[in-house]
């Protein structure tokens, strides 16, 4: 009897410890940051959730999202386009609504499905659901991790859950964003190994769905990348109400994040990445 409790506590550290929500992405999923490196805890939120994305059994990217605004502070990915659909459908993530709910990302749907008493409420408590973002004026569902930057339908499909999305400026979405997303990146890659991008959102004062969901001030991006002789980095931010982008220099970005956050001095990547 002892033994066979000794199991049991066994597979739950077991279960944990390859959670989708993690304690650590360094643990959990380093492979999307510079040397194993995430940003300091300046862009930490108040409620937290560490999440290494996951679809179909691999982790695709990581994202640190605020349970209270319901928007992700940033994603971290590697940047690898390729061929690939967009979903048609749109996830949640079944362990920021109970831990002992299945790893994988999974849509309202089929989570209602599984547990026939969930309601609405206590999917949403402490995620965005899609209901937040019917009937949007002006703003879009805005990708940190875009399924352009990624390979096959099962890493394209896998920015789309609403743990990766923030409302942002339609006509920033589909004009200065999007000509830095797949003009500019394609540029500045050229010669890269490996490219490391994380892409973050600044909180605003401004909320949609009664409150619930924060419209992000600012949409940012910084990346840094390995080529055959040395290391370079670049990064970008948008105000989010104008259709423009602002080129900066790294240590240029996590200043101008410094300020905004104003939590202490910013550090999106490892040293080795010049600023």
């Amino acid at each position: 009897m002892l033994w066979l409790l000794l199991l049991q506590v066994l597979a739950s550290c077991l279960w944990l410890g390859y959670s989708e929500v993690v304690k650590s992405f360094e643990t959990s999923c380093p492979q999307f940051f510079y040397s194993k490196s995430t940003p300091d805890n300046s862009l930490q939120p108040q409620n937290p959730a560490r999440i290494c994305q996951r679809y179909k059994n691999t982790y695709r990217y990581a994202t640190l999202y605020d349970k209270d605004l319901r928007i992700p502070v940033y994603s971290a990915y590697k940047y690898l386009p390729g061929p690939g659909n967009r979903s048609k459908s749109w996830f949640v993530d079944p362990q920021l609504i109970n831990p002992t709910y299945p790893k994988e990302m999974d849509t309202e749907y089929s989570i209602k499905q599984q547990h026939k008493n969930i309601t609405p409420q206590q999917i949403g408590q402490s995620q965005a659901i899609n209901q937040d973002y019917n009937n949007l004026q002006g703003l879009d569902r805005g990708h940190l991790s875009p399924s352009g930057h990624q390979s096959g339908n099962n890493s394209k499909w896998s920015t789309f859950t609403l743990t990766n999305i923030v409302p942002q400026n339609s006509t920033l979405n589909k004009g200065a964003w999007n000509d830095y997303e797949n003009r500019t990146m394609a540029q500045n890659t050229q010669g890269c190994i490996t490219t490391y991008v994380i892409v973050g959102a600044v909180p605003g004062k401004i909320y949609i769905s009664n409150k619930r969901v924060n419209v992000p001030s600012h949409i940012w991006s910084a990346a840094c990348c390995q080529t055959n002789n040395n290391t370079k980095t670049w990064a970008v931010i948008a105000e989010n109400n104008k259709n423009q982008t602002q080129n900066l220099r790294l240590r240029d970005l996590e200043a101008r994040l410094s300020q905004l956050y104003g939590r202490g001095n910013v550090s999106l990547f490892h040293s080795a990445c010049p600023r």
